[in-house]
């Protein structure tokens, strides 16, 4: 019986539940490692129930119910308990809670529950990677690189902050659901961005990010099959996860995708990404991610970097420019661009963004500049460029990989 497995699959739709069934979230989590602990004592005899995730549900509302009759409490707790109580406490082996409700359906409540615009960025980001994907407050902290403390203080004012405004617990009506499914895509977009592309440390990626997004994204896919946004999104992380092995050498230090060993790329997520990006783009059109997705298929299909179609990329960026105007989207494209058209073309629009002034601060702008004057000789002007991008990147990999281009370049 792998244990390990049936936790990570089952714990988000059974903690979905019990947050519903209790309204509380600390109580939730904790009546469900208790379940669970009694499931690691149980079913290597008896069995792995035809249903874990109603199993678990049941445990966890036998043990609620157990604490609060052991507390004498009951008697203050009979109102908000009711639905607990008044219903039979066996969960039947089918694909919901013994009131009826589907547990996708509380998967869902809690989706968007824990990315509330109500709450800051930062807080449904975290209060996401801790409910939903079950990272602890340490593996939290070291994402945002802030002591486990003060992640558990940002953890406990966000639950607090639901309690007390009275955030319902539910899914949007739908004069509200795109709004509220384009901020659930965004926390999960970024959480993938911070595992792929740590913003600094001594690892280039934290795989455990990685996947948690993805499995979010796999989540959702069911609770909103219609969106070519939910697939455009699934496939852009399925098909920059492809390249996670071959991004760092054995010393951990960046590769670029130009150097790369394509042999090393997972064929398998390329399949399913690209597939997924074809049906992004059939539904979602120009949607922010389908876009996007429809980006890293062209360069999944590419066996090898001279094969990629730059002129079509470039062209797919400056559609992006157009209908999601941002300085990152605009370096992609000037990036694309000296790719298709030539390193002083490329040059042009980074330097227009450079007098904009909207990424001073952002390493990646000068890094960005500073390769195109070496592809174009000017290797003076590179090494100014290469020195300040040292001077703001936070990233170990990254640095090393800067540290060489300037040694490159920096004249004898």
């Amino acid at each position: 019986m792998d244990f390990e497995s049936l936790y990570r699959d089952e714990r988000p739709r059974a903690l979905a539940t019990l947050i519903r069934l209790l309204r509380d979230f600390d109580l939730a989590e904790e009546m469900l490692q208790e379940a669970f602990t009694a499931a690691l004592e149980q079913w290597p005899a008896a069995g792995v129930p035809r249903n874990p995730c109603a199993w678990l549900v049941s445990a966890a509302r036998h043990k609620a119910v157990d604490r609060f009759r052991r507390a004498r409490t009951l008697a203050t707790k009979t109102a908000a308990m009711a639905p607990l109580l008044e219903t039979t406490l066996a969960a039947p082996d089918t694909g919901v809670g013994d009131d009826g409700t589907p547990f996708t359906d509380d998967l869902m409540r809690l989706i968007f529950t824990c990315c509330h615009p109500a709450l800051a960025l930062e807080a449904q980001i975290a209060l996401t990677l801790k409910t939903l994907c079950g990272l602890s407050v340490e593996q939290i902290a070291r994402a945002f690189l802030v002591p486990a403390a003060t992640m558990a203080q940002r953890l406990v004012r966000a639950k607090n902050k639901i309690r007390a405004a009275g955030i319902p617990y539910e899914v949007p009506g739908s004069d509200r659901l795109a709004e509220r499914l384009d901020g659930v895509l965004r926390v999960v977009y970024l959480v993938f961005n911070e595992g792929y592309a740590a913003t600094s440390g001594d690892n280039l990626v934290r795989r455990e990010l990685c996947a948690e997004a993805i499995r979010l994204g796999r989540l959702l896919r069911p609770l909103f099959p219609a969106s070519g946004e939910v697939a455009g999104l699934l496939a852009l992380m399925l098909l920059h996860d492809s390249r996670r092995t071959a991004r760092v050498d054995g010393h951990g230090d960046l590769v670029t995708l130009e150097e790369q060993d394509r042999s090393q790329w997972n064929r398998v997520h390329i399949d399913e990404g690209r597939g997924l990006a074809e049906e992004a783009v059939r539904r979602a059109g120009r949607g922010f991610y389908a876009v996007q997705s429809a980006i890293a298929a062209l360069h999944a299909q590419a066996s090898r970097a001279e094969d990629t179609d730059w002129p079509q990329i470039a062209a797919l960026y400056s559609m992006l420019v157009r209908l999601y105007p941002s300085p990152i989207v605009a370096l992609n494209h000037a990036a694309a661009v000296a790719m298709a058209a030539g390193p002083d073309r490329g040059l042009e629009l980074v330097e227009q963004i450079e007098r904009s002034g909207e990424l001073d601060g952002f390493h990646l702008l000068p890094a960005a500049k500073a390769d195109l004057l070496r592809r174009l000789g000017r290797h003076a002007e590179a090494a100014v460029a290469y020195e300040r991008a040292l001077a703001l990147v936070t990233q170990g990999p990254e640095r090393r990989y800067l540290e060489r281009r300037l040694r490159e370049v920096r004249p004898s």
